[in-house]
Formats: C-alpha cells, sequence, structure tokens
C-alpha cells in the first residue's frame, strides 16, 4: 500500500484531495499498487467533509510515519511550507507542491536535498497551473538547446487585460470584477505588479539553463499603468497589450529574463489567448517553436498537475527523477534588461507635441507614429526602432524636459 499525505486542505488541497480520491482506482492501477491518502494536515476544522477522518493538525505525524512515502504541499507561502518541505525531503520522503513563491527562492537548495536523501521534488502544478510544462520541457525537449521561453504565465492580468480590449473596461473596473469572480485576491498586488508571473519565469528559465534564476535578478513590471488610450494606440497598430515573461540564452553565456506588459502583434498566437488561459513558447534548436495553452489556475487543473507528481513520486520511490539545476551566486548570470535591444511605444503628452516631432526624430531616427481617435494636439504615440533600452530612456529623459511621459511599453 502506498500512502499520500496532503499539507493544507484549501483551494489546491482540497481539489487534490477530490481528485485522488475521485480517481484512486485508476492511480493506483498506474502506480502499479494500492494507493490511498492517509493524513490531511490543516489547522482548520473541517468537520463536514467526506474525509474528516483523515484530518490530523500535528506535522509530526507525518514526519515520522514510514509508512508516507510523498507529501503534497499545497500550503503555500516561504515559511511554514519551507520548514516542512526541508524536514520532510531530509526524512527520505518525496515532496510535490503547486508552491511557485517556495521554488522559485529555494528550488536549488530542495531539489539538493531531495538528491542526498533520495527522494523527489516536484513541481509540475507552479508554473502553468493544470498546463504541463515542467516535465515536458525536463524530458519531452531535453535534447534541445533551449533558445527562449516565452509567455502569458497569469491568468489574472490576461484577464483584466481582456476586458480591457474587448469590452473597453478600465483597469480598475476589470480588477474589481476579476476581484468578485475569485480571479484576483483582495490583494492582487502579486498578480497586477507581475511577481506572480516573474517567480514562474524564474522557474522555467532555472530548469531550462541549469541555474537557479532568483526573482530578484528579473526585473517585473505590472500593468497597473496600462490605460484604455493605450489599447486603442496598441490595436490601431496591429498590436494587443499582454504581460509577457519571457527568458532567453545569449550568445556569451549569460541569460536575458523580463516581466512586463508588451505590445504583441496580432498575428501572434499569443495575442488570441484571452481570459484566465495561460500560454508558454519554448523554442527549441531542433523542435523549433512549440505552445503549451489552457487553464492556468483553478482548483482542479492544479490539482490535476498535483497529482500528476504524485503517481510519478509513487512510481518512482526511492528512484531520482532528473529534475535539477544548481544554485547560482553570480549576480550577471541575468543580463541587465537595459542592455538588450528593444523597440518601445511610446505615449507622451506637451503643450504643443507636434511641434516636437522634429526633435524626437532627430533623437530616435525612424519611428512609426500611431493615430487614435480623438487624439489631442498635446499627445503624440510612436513606435521607436529597435534598439539598446538604455539609450531609448536617455532620449526619453531628454524628452522628459519638454513633454511629460505618459507611457513606454516594450515590443514583443
Amino acid at each position: 500500500m502506498c500512502k499520500v499525505a496532503v499539507i493544507g486542505y484549501g483551494v489546491v488541497g482540497s481539489g487534490t484531495v477530490e481528485l485522488f480520491m475521485k480517481n484512486r482506482e485508476s492511480i493506483s492501477k498506474k502506480v502499479g499498487k494500492e494507493s490511498d491518502i492517509k493524513y490531511i494536515l490543516d489547522l482548520r476544522d473541517f468537520p463536514d467533509s467526506p474525509f474528516a477522518d483523515k484530518m490530523i493538525k500535528d506535522f509530526n505525524i507525518i514526519l515520522n510515519d514510514d509508512e508516507v512515502e510523498v507529501v503534497a504541499e499545497v500550503v503555500g507561502g516561504t515559511t511554514f511550507a519551507y520548514d516542512y518541505t526541508k524536514k520532510l525531503l531530509e526524512h527520505g520522503k518525496s515532496v510535490v507542491t503547486s508552491n511557485k513563491a517556495l521554488v522559485a527562492e529555494k528550488g536549488a537548495e530542495l531539489l539538493k536535498i531531495a538528491r542526498e536523501h533520495n527522494c523527489n521534488y516536484l513541481f509540475e502544478a507552479s508554473v502553468g497551473g493544470g498546463i504541463p510544462i515542467i516535465r515536458p520541457l525536463n524530458k519531452c525537449l531535453a535534447g534541445n538547446e533551449i533558445l527562449q521561453i516565452s509567455g502569458i504565465l497569469n491568468g489574472t492580468t490576461n484577464f483584466i487585460l481582456t476586458k480591457m480590449i474587448k469590452e473597453q473596461m478600465s483597469f480598475d473596473d476589470a480588477l474589481k470584477m476579476a476581484q468578485k469572480l475569485g480571479y484576483a485576491e483582495a490583494d492582487p498586488t502579486a498578480d497586477v505588479e507581475g511577481e506572480d508571473a516573474c517567480r514562474k519565469i524564474c522557474i522555467l528559465g532555472s530548469l531550462a539553463y541549469g541555474k537557479h534564476i532568483y526573482p530578484e535578478m528579473v526585473h517585473c513590471s505590472g500593468i497597473t499603468k496600462i490605460t484604455l488610450d493605450d489599447v486603442e494606440y496598441a490595436a490601431n497598430a496591429g498590436y494587443v497589450i499582454k504581460l509577457i515573461g519571457s527568458v532567453k540564452k545569449l550568445d556569451d553565456g549569460r541569460v536575458s529574463a523580463i516581466v512586463c506588459p508588451r505590445l504583441v502583434p496580432k498575428s501572434n498566437l499569443l495575442a488570441s489567448v484571452d481570459d484566465v488561459y495561460n500560454a508558454i513558447s519554448v523554442t527549441g534548436d531542433g523542435v523549433g517553436d512549440v505552445m503549451f495553452y489552457g487553464q492556468g489556475a483553478g482548483k482542479l487543473p492544479t490539482a490535476s498537475a498535483v497529482v500528476g507528481d504524485i503517481i510519478d513520486c509513487l512510481k518512482h520511490h526511492h528512484r531520482v527523477l532528473a529534475l535539477t539545476w544548481e544554485d547560482c551566486d553570480d549576480k550577471g548570470f541575468v543580463a541587465p534588461y537595459k542592455d538588450m535591444d528593444v523597440s518601445m511605444y511610446v505615449r507622451i503628452k506637451a503643450e504643443n507635441a507636434e511641434a516636437l516631432k522634429s526633435s524626437i526624430s532627430e533623437m530616435f531616427g525612424k519611428l512609426m507614429y500611431i493615430e487614435r481617435s480623438g487624439r489631442t494636439e498635446n499627445e503624440l504615440a510612436f513606435i521607436t526602432p529597435n534598439m539598446k533600452e538604455a539609450d531609448i530612456d536617455a532620449n526619453l529623459t531628454i524628452l522628459s524636459h519638454s513633454a511629460e511621459i505618459a507611457s513606454k511599453i516594450r515590443i514583443y
């Protein structure tokens, strides 16, 4: 009999238990042994739960029970979850998780502990929810040199931007709708400021390039400053605005990594990914471009990935799976984002913006000016040629003496 424990009985935890118990017979066949959940750890009481007999409040019961082979950590955060995970791995128990914050901060350390104690630390659910991406990247695409990973990694921001683009909602109104529907937390900072997507691109980049990319190494900006004016300008130029996380290998061995809003050409597949859906594009030197698409969050989609990892660990008990990366104390491994070449959408406001056109052309060279309905003489929007971002910013600093830089968004 294979025994499993679940730590945390919130949305993902309850979904994990529900899905596992519903499909327990088929899971047992896949594992090759009868499998069951023995414990569910949560400090709260759930007297009406059909699994109330499995509920415990003492972590040490799980830690010291030799029957428990695999533990699903779905409590979240980086405090208790880190302590629990570290102790479990040190006891030789495999741990699976949906905890992107913990993997992004402590992944290298926890993977090392797992290897040293002949067990596994798996986190398929930490990036794409129900979208398989970690396992395909680690196994199916292992024969490729990964050139770039990029995509829409956060369903909340994608929902908000979809409402702004398709229904002309303001950012504030779209956010309120997302919160009402349960897509956004009461405090939406981690989503709308790009922190959630940053953690995910750190995990993907660490796995693809073999060194731990920490969130503080990655420039991150969110969508809170996007306006309906920006949405209209983008549409008129043939783009839609999406929050994109990307990591790319550079010729000198470093990587570039960034999370930010981008103007995505309407011809690009990412432009048609709407609502709470996610899409991750991977470019390999052998396979070319492949796309992973689906619901990036939600109770059962995320539970699907957690249960998949549980099955993998049960099938490979006391056998370490080839999922790893090294710690990285080289702060120069991620190249400064301002050293990268980029084309930028810029919107400015000035008393007589039209009169600044000649000065702007002297700064940037050939530009593409964009129009929108109702544009006033005190506003201009343009797209710069491809150039180093530091040079674009230097020019905009000079321009700011004559105009307000209302928006600047990178082109994808």
